[in-house]
């Protein structure tokens, strides 16, 4: 039986993970749950689930969420909230194995601290690897606790793996689907509008990843995690568009063998391998291979989508370049869809925080965090900056 603490349980992957928990009852127990600010849901599962703890975002929250279980007598579920909170979570004596999936860098600490406490982590949470994949890693390997990725094309990598040693890698390859605006002509760029960026191709998801995918950031983020989890240079992991989204991922072999991983489209695959690793079991989730007809790949842009080679160059230079690349783009993004800023200024501000930013290694998450505030405060500088220029009244000649 594994014991499960859940980072982020009541968003999508958390309820993921919890479908998986439910199909296989003989396997897996919840034991905790970081909830944050989504009262319902978290009552919900701590009625189906009885965990031994649930974690709220904010105090308020902790005590309601705590005088309804006591009333639907469930009190002895014990109950806390904030950073405090998701760190107790994290690392809850009972459990064996924590989903990192709260978004941004609110879950970075509770992640970090899993892992120092010799958990075994399922990583869904970019930003972690992201700001903080040095420590991470480092601190795994003293631990000799494996970090194995949910996210589906980093989940792809590992599988391919599996099939030979580490020094027989040649390059890993990450498919994008290449969101809406690859046949787009980067002149039009400055007149996207919001609704048109959240319109994804293939994927339904939260609307900062989706413009994230809009701009290729996302598949910048992918590449930094790529080279912290599996420790490749970044030179060594490319970018393949694949608008099908068939094959997830690909690895090459120094032989010139490639593997590729394809499977359904549903995130319980990835979860479930994470979750049973080393073993394989039984599921339902089945590929069909007919559909097999028409592959597309085709090579990056990255002058017309320069988020990607942003990300390229703050994972060649490490440190600090990486906690300001997200924290950058996480303003740029929320400043887009606020309607402050264009489409195509999210990499210009991104740009100019990076490039304030230095390459000093982190030495804690603290550090981190530091580093994570001051990027965001260079940011919004920018975008009022950028907004203070657009208000400003053009001149006219005076004839």
């Amino acid at each position: 039986m594994k014991r499960i603490a859940i980072l982020g349980s009541t968003g999508s992957i958390g309820r993921s993970t919890l479908s998986v928990a439910e199909s296989y009852p003989e396997r897996f127990e919840i034991i905790a749950l970081a909830a944050g600010s989504n009262l319902e849901a978290a009552f919900e599962q701590s009625r189906r689930w009885r965990p031994r703890l649930v974690s709220m975002a904010v105090e308020p929250d902790a005590d309601r969420l705590r005088a309804r279980l006591k009333q639907a007598g469930l009190g002895d579920v014990d109950v806390v909230y904030g950073a405090a909170g998701t760190v107790k979570v994290a690392t809850h004596p009972e459990v064996d194995f924590v989903v990192s999936a709260i978004v941004g860098v609110a879950g970075l600490e509770a992640t970090y601290e899993a892992v120092k406490a010799g958990k075994t982590v399922g990583v869904a949470n970019k930003e972690c690897l992201v700001a903080a994949g040095e420590l991470i890693t480092a601190e795994a390997r003293r631990q000799g606790k494996p970090l194995l990725p949910i996210d589906s094309e980093h989940n792809a990598v590992h599988q391919c793996l599996r099939g030979g040693r580490m020094e027989e890698v040649e390059r890993i390859w990450l498919t994008a689907s290449g969101g809406p605006f690859m046949n787009t002509p980067r002149s039009d760029f400055s007149s996207i509008t919001v609704e048109q960026a959240l319109n994804h191709p293939t994927w339904k998801m939260g609307k900062r990843i989706t413009i994230d995918s809009a701009t290729l950031m996302n598949k910048g983020f992918e590449v930094i995690e790529a080279c912290r989890l599996f420790h490749m240079p970044p030179a060594k992991v490319e970018v393949l568009v694949h608008p099908q989204s068939t094959i997830h991922s690909m690895v090459e072999f120094i032989d010139g063998s490639i593997l590729a991983q394809f499977s359904v489209t549903d995130m319980r695959l990835p979860i479930l391998y994470a979750l049973t690793y080393p073993e394989r079991i039984q599921s339902d989730m089945r590929f069909p291979v007919g559909n097999l007809r028409h592959l597309d790949f085709s090579p990056t842009d990255m002058n017309k989508f320069p988020c990607l080679r942003l990300a390229y160059e703050a994972a060649e230079a490490g440190g600090a370049k990486t906690v300001a690349l997200n924290a950058a783009d996480e303003v740029a993004v929320a400043a887009f869809l606020e309607g402050r800023i264009g489409f195509d200024d999210i990499p210009r501000v991104i740009e100019s925080a990076v490039s304030a930013s230095n390459c000093r290694k982190l030495g804690s998450i603290a550090e981190v965090l530091e580093a994570d505030a001051e990027a965001r405060r260079y940011a919004q500088e920018w975008v009022s900056a950028m907004q203070k220029q657009a208000a400003q009244p053009r001149a006219t000649s005076v004839v």
